[in-house]
């Protein structure tokens, strides 16, 4: 049946506050509602909910009404064709190689080579399928600094699908601690560490940024790895030195090009010092140590 999609667009605290309004509007007729970040570089995260094309006038007052009349005028309607959106999805997360590891999906494991580190990740409410340039970036960095320095101990911090942290169990088998401030991340990235096979290795906890017991546990690390955003690194630049084992490695990103100078002084601030820079893109990945 065809759909039709409402959608309005804002920054991140004002379309969080939307979103809850929304779903709770919705939530009695079982709508899906979807809040997802457009543009990464400004913060702008977009509101949606998908209603059969029948039910579209009362959705569309329900919608009006929850966004509120000083947004009303912002919100936009599409009219979705009658199609199987989530095979076009699939179809269109092609496998991804870094380095030596493949990040596929389950509809693609026919694509896997004897020596690839494969990593199958679906698209889901987690952040991290491999395709966006900071997780790739992260990866190949990953495998290189690997083949030249095996760490013992391991931190994925902001973890999202885990990504990261199984291409680590998978790379080195050692132990890894994944963490994410978003429960909902942290089920998700549990349940793709069990997949991939990796439980023994990778364990999975709830924390934002280093204030968490399990972290404070495990450390010193020889390797944390963070592919958050350009803010919040340079905010925890003073926590990664302190939970870093001496000459341990640091791989950040999340970062745009534009952004490279500010992190990495940063971290130079507190003694942490520039190894190498992949670009992908507009988007760096930093080996720190």
């Amino acid at each position: 049946m065809p759909q039709i999609r409402f959608f309005v667009r804002a920054g991140k605290a004002e379309a969080e506050a939307i979103y809850d309004a929304v779903e709770l509007a919705f939530e009695e007729a079982g709508t899906p509602v979807a809040l997802a970040e457009v543009d990464e570089a400004n913060a702008v995260f977009e509101v949606s909910a998908y209603v059969d094309a029948p039910d579209g006038e009362a959705a569309a007052e329900m919608f009006t009404k929850a966004v509120g009349k000083a947004r009303a005028g912002d919100i936009v309607r599409e009219d979705l064709p009658d199609k199987d959106w989530m095979a076009d999805v699939l179809a269109a997360l092609k496998p991804v190689r870094a380095g030596r590891f493949l990040v596929h999906g389950a509809h693609d494991r026919d694509k896997v080579k004897s020596n690839d580190l494969a990593i199958e990740i679906e698209a889901g409410q987690a952040f991290g399928t491999g395709h966006h340039g900071t997780t790739a970036g992260c990866l190949e960095t990953i495998a290189r600094l690997s083949s030249r320095r095996r760490p013992r101990n391991a931190l994925d911090l902001g973890t999202g699908s885990a990504v990261l942290a199984i291409g680590l169990a998978k790379l080195a088998r050692i132990p890894v601690l994944a963490t994410d401030i978003d429960p909902i991340a942290v089920r998700v990235a549990r349940a793709n560490v069990a997949a991939n096979g990796v439980a023994e290795y990778v364990t999975c906890a709830t924390a934002t940024g280093f204030g968490a017991e399990p972290i404070r546990e495990r450390a010193p690390y020889d390797l944390i790895v963070a592919n958050i955003l350009a803010s919040p690194l340079m905010k925890l630049a003073p926590e990664f030195s302190r939970h870093l084992a001496r000459g341990g490695d640091i791989v950040l990103s999340g970062i745009l090009t534009t952004q490279r100078n500010a992190v990495l002084a940063a971290f130079r601030n507190q003694g942490l010092y520039h190894c190498s820079t992949l670009v992908r893109g507009e988007w760096v990945t930093l080996h720190l140590r």
